[in-house]
């Protein structure tokens, strides 16, 4: 019985090394034919031109081949690549873009299958990749609260403890009737079975206060204008260190944006493509993509970035936009909340 376990291991090992050794193969192959196409064109549009700036310069130094960088606004990029193909000038390989949009875009024509990325294997769980789309990086959203106004014992520590009629008047909120961060929590608590649309009309009546100056909204909480901040982006969590501030996460999960990459229609560098997706994907990527407050798509990295930089660590990832219930939810958020 031992020979024969001892063989099974055996073979499991020499079975690892084999994968191991054809993987190391395929992305040999796949760096040499990128080579020979020479660039790689990376359309984006998350609003990150440090994290941007940071991959681009990284994937440049592994693999010498020069990234031509878009990062302009959803509404911009969406026009460039539609009147770029539409005139049959086709430019741009990779797409970065919200989750849904593009599965708006893959159902219109707009992208490709993007083929052999190793990577792409390693998703976290409830995040698969599909052979069209896959996640690059996530951002989650959550709730922030002013430490001098609220007490421990006050601290929301459920989307539904924002109900209680002691934060009526007080609390301000990314526009839910729009879309961004707002617009996240509300499909979010929509897919939840326990708040839902009951939920939301329940909270309409706190009088919550809308805003779509993100950036000042969580320095107006600090200052003491709010006593609370929904919902608290992620990303921008490091910067508050030293405020008086603490950002909470809800029982039931947090509302989060999945930005996912693509190969546009006639990707020009196809290969240089599939190099520059699969990069995004590596454990030394996605560290990166950690390291600034934003939520890492691949397995077995979370743990691997050094504590101070982790925000929402293990937060349950609640809901997002969904493009089957995008405009519903608009509609339904602009009723609600008039």
């Amino acid at each position: 019985m031992d020979f024969m376990k001892r063989a099974a291991q055996v073979a499991a090992v020499f079975a690892l090394m084999t994968l191991n050794a054809q993987a190391q193969q395929s992305e040999a192959a796949l760096v040499e034919a990128a080579k020979k196409e020479g660039r790689v064109a990376y359309y984006t549009s998350y609003v990150a031109p440090q994290l941007h700036e940071a991959v681009k310069k990284a994937f440049e130094r592994k693999y010498g081949i020069p990234v031509d960088l878009l990062n302009v606004r959803a509404s911009e990029l969406e026009e460039r690549i539609r009147t770029e193909q539409a005139a049959g000038r086709f430019t741009g390989d990779v797409i970065q873009h919200g989750q849904a949009s593009i599965t708006r875009l893959s159902r219109a024509g707009t992208i490709q299958p993007y083929g052999d990325v190793p990577n792409a294997a390693n998703m976290i769980e409830g995040q698969p990749a599909d052979g069209v789309q896959t996640g690059s990086l996530i951002t989650a959203y959550a709730i922030t609260v002013n430490t001098d106004l609220v007490k421990p014992d006050e601290e929301p520590k459920s989307w539904r403890d924002l109900l209680n009629p002691k934060w009526k008047d007080k609390i301000l909120s990314d526009d839910m009737r729009a879309l961004g961060g707002g617009f996240a929590m509300f499909s979010a608590i929509m897919q939840e079975p326990t708040l839902g649309e009951a939920f939301h009309r329940e909270l309409a009546k706190q009088n919550i206060v809308f805003t779509r100056d993100v950036g000042q909204s969580e320095r107006r909480v600090a200052r003491g204008e709010y006593p609370i901040w929904i919902p608290q982006i992620s990303v921008n969590v490091l910067g508050l260190k030293g405020l008086p501030v603490r950002v909470i996460v809800p029982k039931e999960g947090v509302a989060y944006v999945r930005l996912d990459q693509a190969m546009l229609k006639n990707a020009p560098h196809p290969n240089a493509a599939r190099l520059f997706m699969n990069y995004y994907l590596s454990e030394e990527n996605q560290m990166l993509v950690g390291s600034t407050g934003l939520v890492p798509v691949v397995r077995n990295v979370a743990e691997k970035i050094p504590k101070e930089q982790r925000v929402m660590e293990g937060a349950t990832l609640m809901g997002t936009i969904l493009v089957e219930t995008q405009q519903k939810y608009l509609n339904l958020a602009s009723e609600i909340y008039k």
